[in-house]
């Protein structure tokens, strides 16, 4: 598999030379700063390209070129935005960068309720509190409808919770939930949530899920054309945020999504986090079904807490057997190679990681700290060199 690595462009804290030390090859990146639904000129790409490779680098993913609300909502200007996602995708053909991720998650990235969880060895890790989030939704933020979103044990817990929380939790929480989110360029705050949501308000999962395919249905011909692999990233938390529809959360969603736009540039990013925390999802099972149709993969793993609830856990480690995916990804590599397909290497980074050692207390990119992805990538390389010794 080909070993990458996130990197936010030249403002990121983790340089490109941490990178080549950790072992990386390939960078995952993208024009963050131009990520408000602009098509990306192709000078920009190629000074960003040119950046990563004087570093000894190759710019091999982009992940991610922004999919805007108007376009998952089909409104205001939708029309001009899908040709400028077209355009961006053109640009970075062009280039030489074959592999988009994207996610259509309404309004959020991925969330946390909490970004600096303690763990039992003294480092951090990230984490999702489904009473704390109750909490929010219900008696902070004060959604419309939210109390009918959330069963009555979790809203008695969250009551609970509340009458204990210090004013740095609250601050913390709503923090987490609508202010920080990773390579964005604004927030929000409860009165802008509110109104992004009422856009939503009409438009229930069913919907949503026709807008990601009439979408899939303009900009995969033209990736098609360019030699552009796309890999949607779950949705995650893998389960509905805010009220809002989730539409790539389980197996039977990547099967409709793969179906609704049938194309070798269809196809999604296994993300072993994301789908991992659904209790439906039997990873190992996903990898092989959908192998030929893995474009890129986020190794991580988590632990599911029974209710909902679940945080990061050590790569090796939490509920998902990240052995046996990595053997089914590299059996489908290798099932490629005898195809003679070019996409025969399936890029992989190692998915967020806890904040240890000298990373305690950096400024960083929550889930990105240095040193934790270098452990989770040492691991990861530690498995893909012994199955391929023994020719597994």
């Amino acid at each position: 598999m080909e070993q990458t690595w996130r990197w936010f462009g030249p403002d990121d804290t983790v340089k490109l030379s941490h990178v080549r030390q950790a072992g990386a090859n390939g960078i995952v990146s993208a024009l963050h700063h131009l990520n408000d639904g602009r098509a990306w000129p192709d000078d920009e790409i190629a000074k960003r390209k040119a950046i990563i490779e004087e570093a000894g680098l190759t710019w091999s993913v982009v992940e991610s070129i922004i999919v805007h609300e108007d376009i998952k909502t089909r409104t205001g200007r939708y029309r001009e935005l899908i040709e400028n996602y077209k355009a961006s995708i053109r640009a970075v053909a062009k280039a030489g960068i074959k592999t988009v991720c994207y996610n259509f998650m309404a309004i959020t990235d991925w969330t946390r309720t909490d970004l600096e969880y303690e763990m039992p060895h003294g480092g951090t890790a990230l984490r999702f509190d489904v009473v704390e989030f109750c909490a929010y939704d219900l008696f902070m933020l004060k959604r419309p409808g939210a109390d009918t979103d959330h069963p009555a044990d979790r809203i008695a817990m969250a009551e609970a919770w509340l009458k204990t929380a210090s004013e740095g939790d609250l601050a913390r929480l709503e923090r987490n939930l609508i202010e920080w989110v990773p390579a964005r360029e604004f927030v929000y705050d409860r009165q802008s949530l509110n109104r992004m949501l009422d856009v939503y308000k009409e438009l229930q999962e069913g919907g949503f899920r026709e807008n990601l395919f009439a979408f899939l249905r303009e900009i995969i011909p033209v990736a098609e054309e360019a030699g552009v692999r796309m890999a949607i990233h779950p949705d995650d938390p893998p389960f509905p945020l805010f009220g809002l529809p989730r539409v790539v959360c389980k197996a039977s969603d990547a099967r409709a999504l793969l179906a609704a736009a049938k194309s070798p540039s269809n196809g999604i990013t296994l993300c072993t986090g994301s789908y991992g925390a659904n209790p439906e999802n039997d990873l190992v099972a996903m990898a092989k079904e959908f192998g030929p149709d893995i474009h890129f993969a986020h190794l991580r793993n988590v632990s599911k807490e029974g209710n909902g609830s679940f945080h990061e856990a050590e790569h090796l480690d939490g509920d998902t057997d990240m052995v046996r995916v990595v053997m089914a990804l590299m059996a489908e590599e290798k099932r490629r190679k005898g195809e003679g397909r070019i996409d025969d290497q399936i890029p992989m980074r190692p998915d967020h990681g806890h904040a240890i050692v000298d990373d305690i207390g950096k400024k960083v990119n929550p889930g990105y700290s240095c040193i934790g992805r270098l452990k989770g990538l040492a691991e990861l390389r530690g498995i893909m060199r012994t199955l391929s010794v023994l020719s597994i």
